[in-house]
């Protein structure tokens, strides 16, 4: 098999709303799709975060069932050049940052959390590579 990608990632939210304020307002993701207490949806980069409602989705009538509890994580990808803007916006939002972490090739991320306890982590480009 090969893989391009990974082009959806889920998180399961129990409010859609703070969902759409955090993740669009805050983080500047695009809406896609959003249905009354299911889901909403928001584009990053090529990829599309999925956000559920986890109440929904168990009970799921004409998809596999899925949903979680619990802490989930998610790392979103900038440039090696964005990287420093980025932490400064996220700062800017009131959103505070939990962890630095310096990784190989003197490369550093940094965590935070949603309103749903989800941590979440910046990471420069080349940090897999």
């Amino acid at each position: 098999m090969n893989f391009t990608q990974i082009k959806e990632s889920c998180l399961y939210v129990d409010d859609l709303d703070k969902a759409h304020e955090f993740y669009h307002e805050k983080l500047g993701m695009p809406l896609i799709s959003k249905v009354e207490g299911r889901h909403i949806f928001f584009r990053c980069g090529s990829s599309v975060l999925l956000c559920f409602n986890p109440e929904a989705t168990k009970e799921e009538k004409n998809l596999p069932l899925h949903y979680a509890r619990g802490k989930q994580h998610l790392a979103f990808e900038v440039s090696q050049k964005d990287y420093e803007k980025t932490l400064e916006r996220v700062k800017e939002k009131g959103i505070w940052i939990t962890h630095f972490q310096k990784w190989k090739g003197d490369l550093e991320s940094f965590y935070f959390e949603d309103p749903f306890g989800h941590v979440l982590e910046i990471v420069p480009q080349g940090i897999w590579e």
